[in-house]
């Protein structure tokens, strides 16, 4: 009785701690550069040099498109839009670099996105997209604008490697001000799915639980963890 009392407290417990945020560091100096995003990292740094007007970053969740996308805004001066009916997303394009972020998701008018990309392409401006699939997989129905997608230039961002997804752990701990043994980071690296949202995921747990709990981030608190992701892909599938 006393046991499964005590257990009780401690899951309610581990239940308060949900609300909280991180600003994750955003400058050109924290950019974690590797093999994955090296391609991306070199078409951002060569603007205004750019080949095509429009520059499309494509990749999973977490793999960097929004910090490059951060880092592309601050260089360029460039200002966000969202084209759809009404936003005058063109007249924007006219006068300054613009970046749409999360096209695929966010989704976007057909012909206020023909019109910005129209728009850069009369008036010497550049547009940087941000999305998780390339562009011939968008829902798109005006002829125009699925011509003008393939014209611009496409750069995907690969899944990470061991190194990298070690790197982005470190990281994010550093964006929550908490810094993990290097013989733990490496023991979640060898044990976790390969991709930055999983890296996100398990850092976000983790940091919760030890919150909760007021512990040290350990090797077995992530052995739990992971643990736990491991019984969630399972019901899922």
């Amino acid at each position: 009785m006393t046991e499964t009392l005590d257990k009780h407290k401690r899951q309610r417990a581990e239940q308060l701690p949900l609300a909280l945020t991180h600003d994750a560091a955003t400058g050109r100096e924290d950019l974690l550069v590797a093999a994955p995003v090296s391609a991306a990292l070199a078409m951002i740094d060569a603007w205004p040099d750019w080949k095509a007007p429009v520059v499309i970053l494509t990749g999973p969740a977490g793999c960097g498109k929004s910090h490059l996308a951060s880092i592309w805004r601050d260089k360029a001066g460039a200002i966000d839009i969202h084209p759809t009916r009404g936003a005058e997303a063109a007249t924007v394009a006219a006068t300054s670099p613009v970046v749409f972020e999360d096209a695929d998701r966010r989704g976007f008018d057909d012909s206020e996105l023909f019109h910005v990309i129209n728009s850069v392409r009369e008036n010497g401006r550049s547009l940087l997209i941000t999305a998780r699939l390339w562009p011939m997989s968008w829902p798109v129905v005006l002829p125009d604008l699925r011509s003008r997608l393939k014209a611009a230039t496409v750069v995907e961002i690969g899944e990470p490697d061991e190194d990298l997804l070690g790197q982005v752990i470190v990281k994010l701990f550093a964006d929550r001000q908490l810094h993990i043994d290097d013989r733990i980071v490496a023991y979640i690296v060898q044990r976790m799915e390969r991709s930055m949202e999983a890296a996100q995921g398990v850092v976000d747990r983790l940091d919760r639980l030890a919150l909760a709990r007021g512990t040290r981030i350990s090797r077995g608190l992530a052995a739990e963890v992971l643990e736990s992701f491991s019984g969630s892909a399972d019901t899922d599938s």
